[in-house]
């Protein structure tokens, strides 16, 4: 009986963020403190429970109008590919976003600081890429907020993303940014991926071609899974 192979990755980590930086605080106190080790990758992880269409309503990918009344804040379109290594495009990947509302809050018990809670905007949308590799989500951008992690720290306006792949143990997060944000000098965050032209494929470009008129402004921001341009994801991942 022949061999199973399975298919293994080479892990890129020069462009990914350290699990212990000195400008960001809590990570002193939730990084490994044992070197890591890889686990091989085994059936369970490359097949079931298969995450694709069926658990996607028709509006999960716009956040504008899963409530009774439209958000308050500038409506944007995000659109973009998931490519892999090769850059070949990867169709029908669950893709996930959460993010704060216009005025920098999110709907959660934990988030308590000075700013409104929109009761038509809870922040989180999903969608599956098309044949081709493409998504697309309608939402509004979101504002800065304080976070406490250094003397008057505030976060850059940012998206978060979520991807999975032919199982749940095949996630990868990353962050999306907009361009010339005031804030990117002093977030730890942002700053923590130390190669600069990585740093610089977490920002979006703004799109005069995705933009619709009178409606809403377009964003584009792809992700690539691995190799040279690879996305910065918020762990290093030999799932996907």
């Amino acid at each position: 009986m022949s061999e199973l192979l399975l298919p293994r990755y080479a892990l890129h980590t020069d462009h990914h963020p350290p699990m212990d930086f000195d400008g960001y605080k809590s990570t002193a106190l939730r990084h490994p403190s044992r070197p890591l080790q890889i686990l091989p990758q085994r059936l369970t992880e490359l097949t079931g429970p298969l995450l694709g269409h069926e658990h996607v309503g028709p509006t999960d990918h716009d956040l504008t109008v899963q409530h009774h009344g439209e958000p308050i804040g500038q409506r944007i379109i995000v659109r973009g590919k998931v490519l892999d290594t090769l850059g070949a495009p990867l169709p029908h990947t669950l893709v996930e976003i959460w993010q704060a509302n216009a005025s920098g809050r999110y709907r959660h018990t934990g988030d308590n600081w000075p700013a409104p809670l929109d009761p038509n905007f809870t922040g989180v949308g999903r969608t599956m890429t098309d044949a081709e590799g493409n998504y697309e989500f309608i939402t509004v951008k979101p504002g800065a907020y304080p976070w406490k992690n250094h003397d008057n720290a505030w976060r850059p306006a940012h998206i978060h993303f979520s991807l999975f792949g032919r199982a749940f143990t095949q996630r990868l997060v990353t962050q999306m940014y907009f361009p010339d944000d005031p804030l990117f000098f002093q977030d730890p965050i942002f700053n923590s991926v130390r190669d600069v032209r990585a740093r610089d494929r977490m920002i979006s470009q703004f799109s005069l071609d995705h933009t619709a008129p009178e409606w809403a402004l377009g964003f584009t921001f792809d992700i690539v899974l691995r190799g040279r341009d690879a996305s910065v994801f918020e762990e290093d991942d030999d799932q996907i």
